[in-house]
């Protein structure tokens, strides 16, 4: 299975928050949207940076007035990316081995193609193997 299959399946949405917001915009746009990451992007399709729920709370356990703060402040610059051609199973490796929860999905320019959670892999996983389960028994059975 392709990152490409799995976008056709979620969609190809993300949300996005610039680099100059605040923190407490930020909090709040993932409290709006039930997300645990927020790609920054400077227009939406170039890819900034990365900000998670994690990113927050390391910042608020050494400066609680980091909700002043501006996003670029907590954000992660250097984001590991995925492509749309990309096999779900070097996606899962790409996580595991960084543990990285979510992963942006770029194109051949670099610009933002979605987003991919490590809960959207572990369903398209599952789906997989429900699948195969069922032509296995189909086969047997029939």
């Amino acid at each position: 299975m392709r990152i490409r299959e799995i976008l056709q399946t979620k969609g190809s949405a993300v949300i996005t928050i610039t680099p100059d917001a605040s923190v407490r915009d930020l909090v709040v746009l993932l409290k709006e949207h039930n997300l645990g990451a927020v790609v920054v992007s400077t227009d939406g399709a170039a890819l900034d940076g990365i900000v998670s729920e994690r990113d927050i709370v390391r910042a608020l356990a050494v400066d609680a007035a980091v909700l002043s703060a501006s996003v670029s402040d907590v954000m992660t610059a250097g984001v590991r990316t995925c492509q749309l051609n990309d096999s779900v199973e070097s996606l899962m490796s790409t996580m595991t081995d960084h543990r990285i929860r979510h992963l942006p999905v770029v194109d051949d320019d670099g610009n933002l193609s979605g987003i991919i959670s490590i809960g959207e892999v572990v369903k398209s996983t599952i789906t997989q193997l429900e699948f195969g389960r069922d032509q296995w028994q189909g086969s047997v059975s029939g």
